[in-house]
């Protein structure tokens, strides 16, 4: 038997403007998907989904998922019907839009062939090949999820013809809460839609853009200097951005201002956007306990954990 995990991720700066080139930053959290992978007598690939989340999830997920394993063998050259599969995943990460739960699967599923066939993959070759798989869930995906579902920790992403990937050391880690609006978004069509608007809006979305990208850099020091009241200012910032790129929705935008309203430092829009989830800034146990239970008491599902 193989075994292989992924991180979850969580998206600090610029989900969508990454995707054009626009540096981001975003952070592995404390929660994995984890993948067993054995050698059985039936045919082709066996997937065993034992992952808890948002209800529909894996069934609505299900073609992109048996797109994304078909792209991830023929990257890896691995026959499926000279090697049939069972592929069992679990682990604590649940399956919400915009945690990264796609490419968290992706990375402990090649972690756990890598294992169970002795490939020999580098960390760099496990990404290269899940970012292969991600193409079936986002289309043109960014690299972001991946790589934090890789490597772990917090870091500074730009896409290019060679990724700049750069790992970010903060002082200590930091309570965040992501609040889940129970909405599966399709993240393709969320992608396309953003790249067919910018097309059409040149003036307005290349103005939004560039102050996206300003932002971030402002950010990047913010979070250096571990000043996580103008983080939170500036992730209340790029949720305005966001919104005017019309990837939010009615759900994300009532627990953004619900955690705003509880004391958070900051919140805004997470992942793909539309449904999925969204991040608050809550430092200390006890801020992160009181914005996490407020979306309880409105029937949200809320994530405690930590990042950098």
């Amino acid at each position: 038997m193989g075994f292989g995990k992924g991180y979850g991720k969580v998206i600090l700066f610029n989900e969508h403007f990454v995707v054009h080139g626009v540096p981001a930053i975003a952070s592995a959290i404390g929660l994995t998907t984890d993948a067993e992978v054995v050698r059985h007598s039936g045919k082709g690939i066996e997937l065993i989904d034992n992952r808890k989340g948002t209800k529909g999830y894996s069934k609505e997920k299900m073609e992109h998922q048996k797109e994304a394993l078909r792209r991830v063998m023929d990257y890896l050259g691995f026959d499926v019907e000279k090697n049939p599969i069972r592929i069992t995943l679990g682990g604590n990460l649940p399956t919400f839009s915009g945690i990264g739960a796609s490419a968290a699967n992706l990375v402990a599923i090649v972690r756990a062939l890598n294992d169970e066939f002795k490939l020999g993959l580098s960390d760099e070759e496990v990404n290269n090949a899940a970012y292969e798989g991600e193409k079936a869930f986002a289309g043109t995906p960014s690299g972001i999820d991946n790589t934090a579902a890789t490597f772990g920790g917090l870091i500074w992403f730009k896409r290019g013809e060679k990724n700049i990937i750069e790992r970010l050391q903060i002082k200590k880690p930091v309570e965040i809460v992501m609040g889940n609006t129970g909405v599966v978004a399709n993240t393709k069509e969320v992608v396309a839609g953003v790249r067919e608007r910018k097309e059409k809006y040149p003036e307005k979305y290349n103005k939004i853009f560039k102050e996206a990208e300003e932002l971030v850099y402002e950010a990047r020091e913010a979070l250096l200097k571990y000043d996580l009241k103008r983080v939170g200012e500036l992730m209340n910032e790029n949720h305005k951005q966001l919104q005017a790129i019309e990837v939010d929705g009615k759900e994300l935008n009532f627990l953004v201002e619900l955690a705003r309203d509880n004391g958070a430092l900051g919140a805004k829009l997470t992942g793909g956007g539309v449904g999925g989830c969204m991040v608050a800034l809550t430092p200390g146990k006890e801020l992160q306990e009181k914005v996490a239970s407020a979306m309880e008491k409105e029937g949200f599902q809320a994530l405690r954990t930590v990042v950098g």
